[in-house]
């Protein structure tokens, strides 16, 4: 995709980034972008239902290219470029040419220690922690000044085994998420997971339980 921004190119990365919600025929779009990553996702809230998610990586100045990464309803598109119009103005952003929602409201405008993408890099296991090197099957999680997003995901043969996402907090050494949508287990939207939380560098260590109650403890490298 390429993005033309309705500001300077200096300032286009820090207009784009952050989150953005459209609510559209009862559904609610969240857009999250950080440095190099985006994903949108469409769920309905109320009704517990994951739709669908897509999400890539972005580069450039006015003109801007997305190359998608993963998508939940066309598993051929992953890899593919494609073109869209933006504009940007009192923390609103409209979309042309898109098959997107036209209208977005910011949510936020990124900011804080998490503010990035992330790849799980490590996992413990038997006391253990087990290293995770880069690969094409990859677990990464966006995170904006408020809003989170997990996706599980292989680029090289386009499958999609997962998605989770709502919004966090990261105060005191702890983060907590409160899930709005997960893709395989509708009955966790609602939850809210707690753990301990510690970014050293580029590495973010967190121990908690997940949400089905197992002892967990990760970490996730910076990846923008």
């Amino acid at each position: 995709m390429i993005f033309i921004v309705a500001v300077t190119a200096a300032q286009e990365t820090v207009a784009l980034r952050g989150a953005w919600k459209a609510e559209l025929n009862g559904k609610t779009h969240i857009l999250l972008i950080t440095n190099k990553h985006y994903t949108h996702t469409e769920y309905d809230l109320a009704g517990k239902k994951f739709i669908q998610s897509n999400g890539g990586t972005w580069s450039g100045t006015n003109d801007v290219e997305l190359k998608s990464e993963f998508n939940t309803t066309d598993k051929a598109s992953v890899g593919s470029v494609s073109k869209i119009n933006v504009g940007i103005a009192d923390d609103k952003l409209q979309l042309t040419g898109s098959s997107m929602p036209a209208a977005w409201q910011r949510i936020d405008a990124g900011g804080g220690a998490l503010n990035a993408t992330w790849r799980i890099s490590g996992r413990e296991q038997n006391g253990q922690l087990h290293d995770i090197p880069p690969s094409a099957r990859k677990t990464i999680k966006i995170l904006t000044g408020t809003r989170f997003q997990w996706a599980a995901i292989n680029t090289a043969t386009g499958e999609f085994f997962g998605t989770g996402g709502g919004t966090y907090t990261f105060k005191d050494g702890r983060y907590t998420e409160s899930i709005e949508f997960f893709s395989r287990d509708s009955s966790r939207v609602g939850m809210q997971l707690s753990f301990e939380g510690e970014v050293k560098g580029n590495a973010w260590h967190h121990r908690g339980k997940s949400s089905k109650g197992d002892p967990i403890y990760e970490v996730w490298s910076k990846e923008d």
